[in-house]
């Protein structure tokens, strides 16, 4: 078994409970930015956290080029959805690339800092995951904000996964 593999999985899962949960949103609400909210709206949340996984693990651990994201190609969680599947690709083929080497330091520039930094792909894949966490916890946060009471969006029970 891959650990990291099936930790990404449990992420999957999860991930899918708050999309199911954003499926209920209307689509305006969706989008809708409020001044002031990290990000701006649910959507521009969700595609930071694609874009977080496309910068951390394809473009500084896979030295892969990272594409912004066109916010007007999507406007759901339906749509979104195709998003996290190429993520999903993404963090398979990074697992795949440094499997038995999640110590082996990783050199590359960070936009915000003038030198080099060094980072394990254990810290990557860790950081990415944290912080799509982090943002989980603002998205049913804003939709509480517009009105929607939110399922149950945490770690999926063990006896579903065993």
């Amino acid at each position: 078994m891959h650990l990291l593999k099936e930790q990404y999985k449990l992420i999957k899962d999860t991930r899918e409970s708050l999309f199911q949960f954003c499926d209920q949103i209307q689509a305006q609400d969706y989008v809708k930015e409020i001044e002031g909210f990290g990000w701006g709206s649910i959507r521009n949340l969700h595609v930071h956290v694609a874009e977080c996984y496309h910068s951390w693990l394809g473009k500084f651990g896979l030295k892969e080029s990272a594409q912004m994201v066109d916010l007007n190609k999507v406007g759901n969680a339906k749509e979104m959805r195709k998003l996290f599947k190429e993520v999903d690709e993404l963090v398979f083929r990074f697992l795949d690339t440094y499997e038995g080497r999640f110590d082996q330091k990783i050199s590359g520039k960070v936009s915000w800092q003038e030198e080099e930094e060094q980072l394990t792909p254990l810290w990557l894949f860790t950081h990415t995951m944290t912080h799509e966490f982090h943002h989980k916890g603002q998205i049913v946060s804003r939709a509480r904000q517009l009105g929607y009471t939110p399922t149950d969006t945490d770690l999926i029970p063990p006896e579903k996964h065993i």
